[in-house]
């Protein structure tokens, strides 16, 4: 059987190397190639001889960073599992890239034996997940539903309105209130969703379901 080609993409080549030959060493798994950032990795991709099965992913990285490199490989190569390896733990990060289509997440500083465990849960499962970032998923779950509960009905109502076409004037007859009473409508929303814009209203409406395009 041959082993599962596994890629590194991160723009440090000592570590590069370095995690490069911690794969190499685990049955069953070899590294093809290495590179330094998400665009050198998107060009690679263009022959079909350089397609892996696994992206160890950077985060942070010039050019083409690994949440958008991430983007990118969910949309157009769905077959490759990508597991984020950073030395960022912030939950703000890990939920990006988890969102992104990283199929794990793991810090750079992690051991050897974790590794290797990720790379074969990923290909045996689909996925991998530390109890920390599993309990950052719930969390964020929960937050999210929790959110969405909290919105009364006509606050359910207006958004719904926003993702027409319709201007905050005509919305305000639609629902027959003042232009000033939308307008506090807006601004509230704004604060409890935390948005800055009616795109990001209409965004959060989708991400919850609130309405179907």
């Amino acid at each position: 059987m041959n082993p599962y080609k596994v890629v590194i993409v991160e723009d440090h080549i000592l570590l590069s190397q370095a995690i490069a030959g911690l794969v190499n060493a685990f049955s069953k798994f070899e590294v093809p190639y290495q590179c330094n950032n998400g665009q050198e990795l998107l060009d690679k991709l263009k022959l079909p001889s350089n397609i892996p099965d696994v992206v160890l992913m950077d985060v942070n990285m010039p050019i083409l960073n690994g949440i958008e490199t991430t983007g990118v490989l969910k949309k157009e190569y769905p077959q490759i599992k990508v597991i984020a390896l950073s030395v960022e733990g912030a939950e703000g990060t890990i939920i990006k890239m988890l969102k992104a289509g990283a199929k794990g997440y793991l810090l750079k500083d992690v051991e050897k034996e974790i590794l290797e465990t990720a790379l074969k849960e990923v290909i045996s499962t689909g996925y991998y997940h530390t109890k920390e970032v599993s309990s950052i998923l719930v969390n964020s779950l929960n937050d999210e539903h929790s959110a969405v509960y909290q919105l009364k009905e006509r606050e359910l109502e207006f958004i719904k309105l926003v993702c027409s076409e319709l201007t905050y004037k005509e919305i305000a007859e639609k629902m027959f209130l003042s232009p000033k009473t939308i307008d506090g409508y807006r601004d509230a929303l704004f604060q409890k969703l935390h948005v800055k814009n009616k795109i990001g209203l209409v965004l959060y409406a989708i991400k919850n379901k609130i309405v179907h395009l």
